[in-house]
């Protein structure tokens, strides 16, 4: 019972592990440093380190384009 507990824990770990490395790669930040930085806080703490790192992405990305289409009226 406990294995089956810690396979499943482990497996949640290592995909909250990869999600956080991939939207970290993908995401636009202000600055190159703090891409690095948060890399490799992920790397060296795989448990806290994309917890806190999705509790804060907002605070370290940039703003994003906002979707606001100008459409012409046909009248």
């Amino acid at each position: 019972m406990w294995s089956i507990m810690v396979i499943l824990i482990s497996i949640l770990v290592l995909v909250l592990w990869i999600w956080a490395l991939v939207d970290i790669s993908k995401t636009s930040f202000d600055s190159a440093a703090m891409q690095v930085l948060l890399i490799l806080m992920v790397l060296l703490f795989p448990v806290i380190g994309p917890l806190v790192y999705f509790q804060f992405k907002r605070r370290f990305t940039e703003p994003g384009r906002k979707f606001a289409p100008a459409f012409k009226s046909r009248n």
